[in-house]
């Protein structure tokens, strides 16, 4: 046999050859590589990350230690699918009236989404008003939110990366345009647990039209075990289906106790199968909810004069009314987060005014306005507002031009809108950043999503830098390697 064919041969049999010398060329990297794993142990880097990949905690839900001391122990997420008109209801542009009818100036730079009509500069359609003694700027949209302006941070320069509103919601809920990574509230859960073992962790209600027009990834846990994605309660009727189960005799504990040892057994022998530990773990909590979930959404437990405040059982309000005061009894439960959706669907069912700024908002903003205010006086009163975080907002704003000449919409604003926050350790009654005088775009202190849920995080307690998840090969992140804590709004 020649030598290179008889090299050839002994490579397909002996990976490192068959002399000395390839011996010790081929198994250079594995010396080094040797060195480098006694360091990486030493560093603990192979438990941290076998436990994120296996989920090896038997509950990977168990209330956990933030970074450092915090007031905000939960989030209430207000979410105004479809992307409000900022100038129309927290921002107030004064110079909108003052232009009214002349085009937006040639150096304002934007895509037009949908390649719509783009008409005039179009003043606020209802006044604007001061609120509380901070005298904050508030539309009529929103008079019984306005009531409260002084437990208000509102940031009037948020800007965002898509103008479209699937990608700019999953954007909103993930730190990203692109689907397939986790959720604010994933990460929140994946940070400090929940208090609740009994409920889940995170929880979103959708409205009755619909979901956002993401769907699913708005939600998501992503790359992380399933554990840490939010469980859906339906916003009408029993918020989580097929809940009942023969409690009683035992007989279904039996089954469930089998089935978890049949599954760690599997697991045992197949280490690394998260998405199998994560299964065992919504078992078991599925079984626990049986027993909680339908006390803690029974809303026949509060009395007449609490939900006539939350507007339960009048109209317009009673549905989001209903959503936000099923949150505040999560909340108060120890569910780490919770997001509501007001508005489902597409277009008109949403807050996507294009046809008609008034009678979009007017309609959702009716909705909403008074079960919002009810959800801040009622979490104040039972002293929980110290300890959760309300964030309000949508995808986007608006532009600040009509769509189309003399029509009554506005189109998708990604460059600035207004995002504002209450609880939790925020100041109140203060105004954070500015759009330009027209409002079209961020101009004074910009807010990125990523600082955004970068403050979000540090209101809770959380590094945004060193919250991570190991996964193929990198350290992410909530905010990527972006994002700046806003500790101005910061009590």
């Amino acid at each position: 046999m020649a030598r290179d064919e008889r090299a050839s041969w002994g490579r397909r049999l002996f990976p490192c050859g068959l002399s000395r010398r390839e011996f010790v060329w081929d198994m250079g990297a594995g010396f080094a590589g040797l060195a480098l794993s006694s360091l990486l142990a030493q560093d603990g880097f192979f438990a941290r990350h076998a436990n994120a990949a296996t989920n090896a905690p038997k509950s990977p839900l168990s209330p956990a230690e933030s970074h450092y001391p915090a007031k905000a122990k939960s989030i209430i997420f207000l979410m105004m699918n479809g992307g409000p008109s900022h100038v129309d209801t927290f921002d107030y542009k004064p110079s909108l009236a003052k232009y009214a009818g002349q085009t937006l100036p040639a150096d304002k730079q934007f895509t037009n989404s949908g390649g719509r009509k783009m008409g005039f500069l179009t003043p606020a359609w209802r006044p604007f008003r001061p609120g509380g003694e901070s005298g904050l700027m508030i539309s009529d949209y929103f008079p019984k939110v306005r009531e409260h302006a002084d437990k208000l941070a509102l940031i009037r320069s948020c800007h965002t990366d898509s103008h479209a509103h699937g990608s700019a919601l999953v954007a909103m809920n993930t730190g990203s345009t692109f689907i397939g990574r986790p959720s604010l509230g994933s990460w929140v859960v994946y940070g400090l647990g929940t208090m609740n073992q009994s409920l889940p962790g995170y929880v979103a209600i959708m409205d009755k039209r619909g979901g956002p027009i993401s769907g699913q990834p708005n939600w998501a846990s992503g790359f992380m075990p399933a554990s840490y994605q939010g469980t859906l309660f339906r916003p009408v009727g029993e918020p989580v289906l097929d809940l009942s189960g023969p409690l009683e005799g035992g007989s279904q504990r039996r089954q469930l106790d089998l089935l978890a040892e049949l599954n760690q057994q599997h697991l045992e022998q197949r280490p690394g199968g998260a998405e199998l530990a994560s299964r065992i773990q919504s078992y078991e909590l599925a079984y626990r909810m049986q027993a909680e979930a339908p006390e803690a959404v029974d809303l026949t437990k509060e009395d007449q004069l609490t939900l006539e405040m939350y507007g339960v059982g009048q109209q317009p309000t009673d549905e989001f009314g209903r959503n936000c005061l099923v949150a505040r009894r999560l909340v108060e439960r120890g569910v780490r987060f919770v997001q509501l959706y007001s508005g489902g669907g597409h277009l008109e069912d949403t807050w996507d005014a294009h046809e008609s700024v008034e009678k979009n908002h007017g309609k959702h903003g009716a909705e909403v306005d008074q079960p919002i205010a009810a959800l801040l006086t009622d979490l104040e009163r039972r002293g929980l507002l110290d300890s959760t975080l309300v964030l309000w907002g949508g995808e986007f704003g608006r532009m600040p031009f009509a769509e189309g000449e003399g029509a009554p919409g506005r189109n998708h604003n990604p460059y600035g809108f207004t995002m504002w926050l209450a609880g939790g350790g925020v100041k109140g009654g203060i105004s954070y950043g500015e759009t330009d005088e027209f409002g079209f775009a961020a101009a004074v202190d910009k807010v990125h999503l990523h600082d955004l849920h970068a403050t979000i995080l540090a209101l809770l307690g959380l590094n945004h830098e060193h919250l991570t998840y190991f996964h193929q090969g990198r350290e992410e992140r909530l905010t990527d390697v972006f994002g700046n804590v806003i500790s101005e709004i910061i009590a």
